[in-house]
């Protein structure tokens, strides 16, 4: 680059001497984007290879600068390795909070407040083997306020007091996002997507989020409502990813680089949501990110497993494992099994559509009418509905991820649970660990029972409860639909294998006295379905899935099951429960997975239209400052082109709305000479002028001499796809050099809706 901050010729043909001039950061905030707008992708790769050169070239200068490019080189890992600590310490303190405020609702630890039922019975000397649950230094608190054990007042006591309970939790939850980050509500997994794609929502992975996030997470998952914490805990990571970005100026300045740091956190926030590393990096490739470099592989992969590791060092769940629902199945599966698989697919598939379809009708009146103005209200509403029905039935009351995890288990010999209330045959020498089929008991039909009207439950409860101002995954609550369903279908056909194990299809494989059905294993099946039906993921559902739960040799069901419930919710509509809500907020996100087989040509989607005014040019050498302030007063474009000029037409360059705001706000302040009627020019070399005329103002290190351009005749498709694979904010259409118009991402996704029947108006930012 010569001194005059201008390009050499040989850079002037490769269109680099504008991002030359760029490095040398002549004024504070060049390059950087306003809310709600969209990043350029190929901007911010050119500029992180201009400086990776720069520091390359320096690092043979000096001991000091090789140091300095080494610790660059090393920043990504750092920030992984920070990552991980975080998300995992967050998510271990989460668990446990979550624990033991669950149990506070119920009753209190005598000896230790701070302990939650369980914890609080595993220290105590009293406890017996059959009644693990209870002992005396675990109180409820009728018990505790009244001295008695049983009876309808000490029940009713309980009952209300579980509610009130209920009550506070969610209402201190929607409290503090209301007041302190009102981007902490939801999952944020769609308004995580939007940003990977390139979008700016500035705050949403801000400090205060994070903290905000954290606490009301405990307190909305503590309330008994029908939400997890598993999606949430994606956001929570991703705003740590946010935090330790800011520490280096290599992603602080880079908004693509940035991404790629993000896309790494949100793997490393499903690696301590399930335990599963390798299922969190292949969710972040198939479901969040946008952009996913091979670099970002292996280091997302790294900063789950830290992640992992430190919520392994935690411990918060006391068994030594990453996992909650740890399942050991000692069966093999039976090929004839497939079909109760498949056809709790399709039962997955069904939920998923018919979730989708309620609860996106629900958020749309949410917005549209009088309802949205009060979410407190609301929160406190379905909270009391919720805790009310909850209460009764034994498999609502408890949390969530104790239903499944008790639905995923094995019926042993020493199961306690009323699943396992088998009918025992007093004549039959066997093994302790080979239990064989048995009749059910009252128990299991009681269960029975109690397990179909928790499924209806949580089917109507759910769909009003996503989407409110509280922070609330999915995960959770579509699992123990799946599971329900599920465990519902394996005691069925288990009984069925015990009465007619002479029929055909159970002879080859249910010999009397051996165990052949594991119902544990159908609820696993079933989760996997309704997961897949709601949020369409396919190869990370089945990796989450058997690293959750450990039963390796169960992929085939579960794959089955998955790619089933895939196939009937695509059947009924493509969108997932993420992307359904991205269009409902009117994101510009533009979806990889969407086809566009429409034919239409640039030209029909250009502006400006046929009715129009022009479009808003600056010429390179007559325009004056006074004119590029109008310019920029009267208009709210994000950029102009810049042409040789308005006769001729011929494009030159690309001009950012906001660096040209600043470039003239910094031109008044430190350059002298510069008036209102100063001549901005943008070529090498200043235009000959009179000599009366004040001192014109070079503009050209701001001009990106290599705008991106398609002619008036290209077709739509590949429209979009460039949009698409590079990530462009804008396009500029030209005809034999002459400048026609501009497509910007906005205008693709008009075009888009348009041509889908949907309301073009709907897509909202920049």
């Amino acid at each position: 680059v010569n001194k005059e901050g201008g390009a050499t010729p040989t850079e002037e043909m490769n269109g680099a001497g504008n991002l030359m001039d760029f490095l040398d950061e002549p004024f504070p905030d060049v390059g950087t984007y306003e809310d709600f707008h969209t990043i350029d992708w190929l901007r911010e790769k050119s500029r992180d290879t201009d400086r990776h050169r720069k520091i390359t070239s320096k690092s043979k200068e000096s001991i000091w600068e090789l140091i300095k490019s080494l610790l660059d080189a090393w920043s990504g890992w750092v920030v992984m390795l920070l990552i991980g600590l975080l998300s995992g310490t967050l998510a271990g303190v989460i668990d446990l909070a979550v624990d033991w405020m669950t149990d506070l609702k119920e009753g209190v630890c005598l000896s230790a407040f701070w302990y939650s039922h369980e914890q609080c019975c595993w220290t105590s000397n009293e406890t017996t083997f059959d009644d693990r649950d209870k002992c005396p230094q675990w109180q409820k608190w009728a018990e505790l306020m009244t001295g008695h054990t049983e009876g309808a007042g000490v029940y009713v006591l309980n009952y209300f007091l579980y509610i009130l309970w209920a009550l506070l939790f969610s209402f201190l939850a929607v409290s503090l996002v209301r007041v302190f980050a009102p981007y902490a509500c939801g999952s944020g997994i769609p308004e995580i997507k939007t940003i990977l794609s390139g979008f700016i929502i500035r705050g949403y992975l801000g400090k205060w989020t994070l903290l905000i996030k954290t606490v009301t997470l405990v307190l909305a998952v503590s309330s008994g409502l029908s939400l997890g914490k598993e999606g949430p805990l994606v956001h929570v990571a991703c705003c740590c990813g946010n935090l330790f970005c800011s520490l280096f100026s290599k992603y602080s300045k880079n908004e693509g680089k940035r991404r790629e740091v993000l896309s790494a956190a949100a793997a490393a926030g499903v690696s301590v949501a399930f335990g599963a590393p390798i299922g969190g990096v292949l969710f972040s490739l198939e479901e969040v990110s946008y952009y996913f470099p091979l670099k970002t592989l292996w280091r997302s992969f790294f900063a789950a497993l830290v992640a992992a590791f430190t919520l392994r060092s935690i411990n918060p769940f006391g068994n030594s494992r990453l996992v909650l629902f740890y399942v050991e199945y000692h069966t093999p599966w039976y090929m004839a099994e497939l079909v109760p698989f498949i056809l709790l697919g399709v039962f997955g598939g069904l939920w998923g559509t018919l979730f989708i379809r309620a609860n996106i009708a629900w958020c749309r009146r949410r917005k549209t009418t009088q309802l949205g103005k009060y979410p407190v209200l609301e929160v406190i509403a379905v909270t009391g509905i919720t805790a009310v029905l909850a209460y009764p039935n034994p498999y609502t009351r408890r949390s969530t991820s104790e239903l499944i995890s008790e639905l995923f288990n094995d019926c042993g010999s020493l199961e306690s649970s009323q699943l396992c209330d088998y009918i025992n045959n007093p004549n039959m020498s066997r093994p302790v660990d080979d239990i064989p089929d048995r009749p059910a008991g009252p128990g299991v039909y009681n269960a029975l029972w109690q397990l179909a009207l928790a499924l209806i439950f949580k089917i109507v409860i759910t769909i009003f409860t996503f989407g409110m101002k509280i922070p609330s995954g999915l995960f959770i609550p579509s699992m123990a639909v799946g599971a329900i369903a599920g465990r519902i279908v394996g005691i069925a056909v288990e009984q069925m294998a015990y009465h007619h194990h002479d029929w055909i299809i159970f002879k080859n494989w249910c010999r009397p006295g051996a165990d052949c059905v594991t119902p544990g294993l159908y609820a696993m099946v079933g989760a996997a379905a309704c997961l897949g039906g709601v949020t369409r993921m396919t190869v990370s559902l089945v990796v989450i899935m058997f690293e959750l739960t450990g039963g390796l040799e169960y992929i085939v069901p579960l794959m089955a099951a998955a790619v089933t419930s895939k196939w009937v919710a695509d059947a009924f509509g493509k969108e997932g429960i993420y992307e359904s809500h991205i269009q409902l907020n009117g994101y510009p996100y533009l979806d990889v997975r969407d086809e566009f087989t429409h034919r239409t040509l640039a030209t029909d989607v250009m502006r400006p239209r046929r009715n129009d005014p022009p479009l808003a040019v600056l010429t390179q050498d007559t325009t004056t400052v006074e004119d590029v302030e109008t310019l920029i007063k009267d208009t709210d474009y994000n950029g102009f082109p810049v042409v040789v000029s308005r006769e001729s037409e011929r494009l030159i360059g690309f001009v950012q709305r906001r660096d040209l705001t600043l470039a003239i706000k910094n031109a008044r302040q430190k350059q002298d000479g510069v008036v209102s009627s100063s001549v901005v020019y943008f070529t090498e070399d200043a235009p000959q002028l009179p000599a009366s005329n004040p001192q014109p103002l070079k503009l050209r290190r701001i001009l990106n001499l290599s705008p991106f351009t398609v002619t008036d005749h290209t077709p739509m498709e590949t429209v979009v796809d460039i949009f698409r694979k590079l990530g462009l904010r804008q396009c500029l259409v030209t005809r034999s050099g002459r400048l026609l118009g501009i497509i910007t991402k906005k205008d693709v996704l008009r075009h888009m809706a348009q041509m889908m029947n949907q309301d073009p108006e709907s897509i909202m930012f920049n």
